[in-house]
């Protein structure tokens, strides 16, 4: 697959990643789609993710969950809440999320909670076993990063990132046929298990209302300066 930078836009004092464009091959835009869906198979080989679970469902098409994810060391890791709505348009699909706060998953102590302003793939079906996928994501970190972590996010952690979902597509089928290969509520509304939430329980987490850390002056850690294996265990 290639994965490319797209020149950004101007987006104010927001931080933001993308968007990044990749072309998939042997991939069907239907497969791309349940990938970014299926939380269990995330845990499989998104080697980023420290923990993450859905919380409840607002609409037949829109969720809140819950996802931590390791930072660069010696980075503190952060945490989101967000809102999640998805849309199948025939061949393309889009899924979009923003944070938002729930009584019930306050800031963690061990974590920084960053805000999730808007972000947003959109999967283009490009054949019958192929597709494109254009990942936007403007997030607030929450604190003052070091320059060499922006560097890295933007030029070398998100293109690698794309790139190691691709792999996780091509290895999904089988995967899915061994883990409950009927079970799709992304696609049969039916089929959720979420207990219901009601909007009315939920408020816009605003970046302001968060706690901002200092972590400019930290260097990177020899450990994380390699670009280490996309090997991950997906069986």
């Amino acid at each position: 697959p290639t994965a490319d930078l797209l020149p950004r836009g101007p987006h104010g004092r927001s931080p933001s990643l993308g968007p990044c464009r990749m072309e998939c091959r042997d991939v069907p835009a239907e497969t791309l789609y349940d990938v970014l869906h299926d939380i269990e198979y995330r845990k499989k080989w998104d080697t980023n993710v420290i923990e993450t679970f859905d919380i409840g469902r607002l609409t037949a098409n829109s969720d809140v969950g819950y996802y931590a994810w390791r930072c660069p060391k010696p980075l503190k890791n952060r945490d989101v809440v967000t809102l999640r709505s998805w849309l199948p348009m025939g061949s393309d699909y889009i899924i979009m999320n923003y944070s938002v706060k729930h009584p019930k998953y306050p800031p963690r102590k061990d974590m920084v909670r960053a805000v999730s302003i808007q972000t947003g793939y959109l999967i283009e079906g490009t054949g019958a076993k192929s597709c494109t996928i254009t990942y936007l994501a403007q997030v607030d970190p929450k604190g003052s990063l070091p320059k060499w972590v922006v560097n890295k996010s933007s030029q070398f952690l998100a293109p690698k990132a794309m790139k190691k979902m691709y792999k996780a597509c091509l290895k999904y089928p089988e995967w899915k046929q061994k883990h409950d290969p009927h079970f799709k509520p992304w696609l049969f509304p039916e089929q959720s298990r979420l207990p219901p939430l009601a909007l009315s329980e939920l408020s816009l987490q605003h970046a302001d209302s968060l706690e901002n850390i200092d972590e400019s002056s930290l260097a990177e850690s020899k450990e994380d300066r390699g670009e280490g294996s996309d090997e991950d265990s997906l069986t």
